[in-house]
């Protein structure tokens, strides 16, 4: 995982969430999933064009089911979409980069 993708779980996802004046990409997603695998490079790519302005973050469901289920996940990979600590999209599935640099704009 990229230096400019941050690990998720329990004790730092809130923290995370709420940062001011950044959007906050969050990817759940497990290693066994193949379109989780697929969308990772898309990811990399956009923390790192998008580093001033994004902030990526990933939680791996298997090691993190009550964040999931708080965040009603119910497919992987899933993106949610956060601003000062609220959600403001969700994107299930696999997506291009256009779409989610669609989705952050």
């Amino acid at each position: 995982m990229s230096e400019k993708i941050t690990e998720l779980d329990q004790e730092n996802f809130e923290s995370f969430i709420t940062s001011k004046d950044t959007t906050i990409l969050v990817d759940f997603w497990a290693p066994w999933c193949g379109p989780c695998k697929a969308i990772t490079p898309i990811l990399e790519e956009i923390a790192c064009d998008l580093s001033n302005s994004v902030k990526i973050g990933k939680v791996n469901v298997d090691n993190n089911s009550e964040l999931a289920t708080k965040y009603e996940v119910r497919a992987i990979p899933t993106i949610k979409i956060f601003r000062d600590g609220t959600e403001i999209d969700t994107v299930v599935g696999l997506a291009s980069k256009d779409e989610l640099l669609k989705k952050l704009n």
